[in-house]
């Protein structure tokens, strides 16, 4: 069974690479090709060490950037709501001075993923400290964190697509 829509998270892509995609998923070889591509499942599984890691990536790229309050994995971001992750600034008034909390959440189903993933996500949330609309400055921003950016991303999407399909067999 295949779902109604299997490359919803493909949309805007080109006709001729959406019809590989479609082979793929008709051959059956679409998890393969991720498995070959992404052989390593990241060692990230507590909120701990993914604030360690988001923090890390940070000092690294964005050293004057705000820094960061929170980084959690949540179960309540869902992949429908096109949230694979958040950032979040609250701001507080702390006696004369305005005080501000920034926040990364990562979507619980990335705790099994491939560190390239994970890594993809975590620039992509870490970028929005710096440009909050997703502009050229913003993606110029992403592929200096993750210089096969724009690879990574279409591959998120082939994985979400992958998840997807595997749903698919195991729901009546």
């Amino acid at each position: 069974m295949t779902p109604l829509n299997p490359l919803k998270y493909l949309g805007g892509y080109a006709p001729e690479l959406l019809e590989q995609v479609r082979g793929l998923i008709a051959s059956g070889r679409l998890g393969d090709m991720l498995a070959k591509r992404y052989p390593d499942n990241h060692e990230v599984r507590s909120d701990k060490a993914l604030f360690d890691y988001t923090q890390e990536l940070k000092n690294r790229y964005l050293r004057n950037a705000e820094p960061l309050a929170k980084v959690c994995f949540d179960a309540k971001l869902k992949v429908i709501a096109h949230a694979l992750g958040t950032h979040t600034r609250a701001q507080r008034v702390q006696g004369s001075k305005l005080k501000t909390k920034r926040e990364i959440r990562v979507a619980s189903l990335f705790k099994p993923a491939p560190a390239e993933l994970l890594k993809m996500i975590v620039v992509h949330e870490l970028a929005h400290l710096k440009e909050l609309e997703h502009n050229k400055a913003f993606y110029q921003l992403c592929h200096h964190m993750a210089p096969n950016y724009g690879q990574l991303e279409f591959d998120l999407r082939l994985y979400l697509t992958h998840l997807d399909l595997l749903a698919e067999q195991v729901s009546p």
